[in-house]
């Protein structure tokens, strides 16, 4: 019978960080969340600090990292902002738009976000203390590394954090870089003996081969650090979960049936490039991302994706000569789609008096949407329900779904046609007169399976109808956490669980936090 502190079941967290960026946290803490709501378990993802441009949008009107979503599928709840307290959107190198508990609070250069930090682990840890009080195991995802010298000081989002809430951590390394002994050794060399104190065990990530040519490395491993491997986790081929920042350009395609070539060209900016996953894992189509300094090559479909920073990104499409290649494209009958920034970029102008970008000032756009844009501080976050304005074939009533994450609001002309007719009544997005060029604020347009297929039908192609987008993620959790309880130490992992719940928690309610000294293993 599990111990109760304050007449309530008391609550475990475990926390997965990794020797690297990508090292694999995202997968990891999806996979757990999957095998312990199988195991029967009442389990939430957390994310101290996220620093990101793939972001998904509440039920309630707040803005999370992507990732976290996804992992709040894999746990069969909802997502909310107390799964990721802080996301940082990077704006430019050096500053970034800083949201706390959904909302912007401010954008803010590196060195005075540091300052922030501890105003931010306020919000951090009284978003974890509520998750507590809903879920049996709240399981955390670092970022980067803990390893970060240069970041140890006022760490919310590793150590720091780990250290504040005294919670058990696993460090996962993806062998498939190669040196993945040294990664984990090095990673636990550089942590305070506190922090090593901590650290119940290692997984690796994404390996190939036979695993008996690897076993006199991982009795090596465990001798030198006295840890436990916890589990080795195969490659997972074409494993199409969406992604928490970097793009994804891997496809399984039908080389004698592609029927649509799409186009997306790589802002420095780009945002939301997740809006192309089911685009991308259709075997009909060819998905390129276009890197910057390379020409938009012939195709069916080019899609502007969105963008942090529109005019910023509209000046460097301008320099790279692809309003060249726009041109050439809309000459020659392909057809041009914009989402979000790209639709703002695709209008008449984009103004900014308030400097909220950059310096204040008004970009000329491409001129094929009869639209007029201004950039405001309020940004806009709801999720959006309604129908397809295009009439192709017998269904005229094809149902959209999706989700608007921006800054401005656009004006349309008034007879001009939109390209969605929301539930609520209103009209969102434009399609140019001559049926060439489309754009809307929604992402998440082709995740309904008969939206997608009409949305390709007005790109020139009729095409198999395709999963929809959460039975595709679905399928696809399912399959890493297959991976997961087949290679992982479940009974150990456990253990730590176990522990906490036998066993009152530090508070996490006031500033104060006692450097954690328990022995896990």
């Amino acid at each position: 019978m599990r111990q109760k502190v304050n007449n309530r079941p008391q609550s475990a967290t475990i926390m997965i960080q990794g020797t690297t960026s990508d090292a694999g946290k995202s997968m990891l803490v999806a996979g757990f969340c999957r095998c312990l709501k199988h195991k029967g378990y009442r389990v939430a993802p957390f994310k101290p600090q996220n620093m990101a441009l793939n972001s998904a949008v509440t039920k309630d009107g707040g803005e999370i990292g992507r990732a976290q979503a996804v992992q709040a599928q894999a746990a069969g709840i909802e997502p909310s902002v107390d799964m990721n307290p802080v996301l940082l959107k990077p704006s430019s190198d050096t500053g970034a738009q800083v949201i706390i508990h959904g909302k912007a609070v401010s954008d803010m250069q590196a060195a005075k976000y540091h300052d922030y930090k501890q105003v931010a682990m306020q919000a951090v840890l009284s978003s974890h203390q509520r998750l507590t009080r809903e879920y049996e195991v709240i399981v955390v995802e670092g970022a980067g590394s803990p390893a970060e010298i240069n970041l140890r000081k006022g760490d919310i989002a590793n150590m720091g954090f780990a250290e504040a809430v005294d919670c058990p951590v696993i460090i996962v390394a993806d062998i498939d870089r190669g040196g993945v002994f040294a990664q984990l050794v090095g990673t636990l060399d550089l942590l305070s003996t506190s922090e090593q104190n901590r650290v119940v065990g290692f997984v690796i990530n994404k390996f190939r081969g036979d695993i008996k040519l690897l076993e006199s490395g991982l009795t090596w491993l465990e001798e030198r650090t006295q840890k436990p491997v916890l589990g080795v986790l195969p490659y997972i081929h074409n494993l199409q979960l969406a992604a928490e920042d970097a793009i994804q350009a891997e496809q399984n395609l039908h080389q004698d049936d592609i029927r649509l070539r799409i186009c997306v060209p790589v802002f420095k900016r780009i945002s939301n490039h997740t809006d192309f996953d089911m685009l991308r894992v259709h075997p009909q189509i060819k998905l390129t991302f276009v890197p910057q300094g390379t020409a938009i090559p012939a195709c069916d479909l080019i899609i502007l994706p969105g963008s942090k920073n529109v005019r910023a990104d509209l000046a460097l499409l301008k320099k790279l000569h692809w309003d060249k290649d726009l041109q050439r494209h809309l000459r020659y009958g392909g057809k041009v789609l914009g989402i979000c920034g790209g639709y703002q970029m695709l209008g008449n102008s984009i103004a900014d008096p308030n400097g909220i970008e950059d310096s204040p000032g008004v970009s000329q756009g491409l001129g094929y949407l009869p639209i007029e844009t201004e950039l405001h501080r309020q940004k806009q976050l709801t999720q959006s329900t309604g129908t397809l304005c295009l009439k192709y074939g017998e269904n005229t009533d094809i149902p959209i779904r999706g989700y608007e994450i921006h800054i401005g609001s656009s004006v349309r002309a008034s007879d001009a046609a939109p390209l969605v007719l929301l539930d609520d009544g209103q009209q969102e997005g434009c399609i140019s007169d001559d049926n060439q060029v489309a754009g809307s604020y929604l992402h998440g347009l082709f995740d309904e399976p008969q939206a997608l297929q009409q949305l390709l039908l007005w790109a020139g192609a009729h095409t198999d109808i395709a999963q929809d987008y959460d039975a595709q993620q679905e399928y696809e959790i399912e399959r890493l956490a297959q991976a997961c309880q087949t290679h992982l130490k479940w009974d150990t992992i456990e253990s730590f669980i176990q522990q906490q719940f036998a066993s009152p928690k530090l508070s996490t309610s006031t500033t104060q936090h006692p450097q954690g000294e328990q022995h896990y293993v």
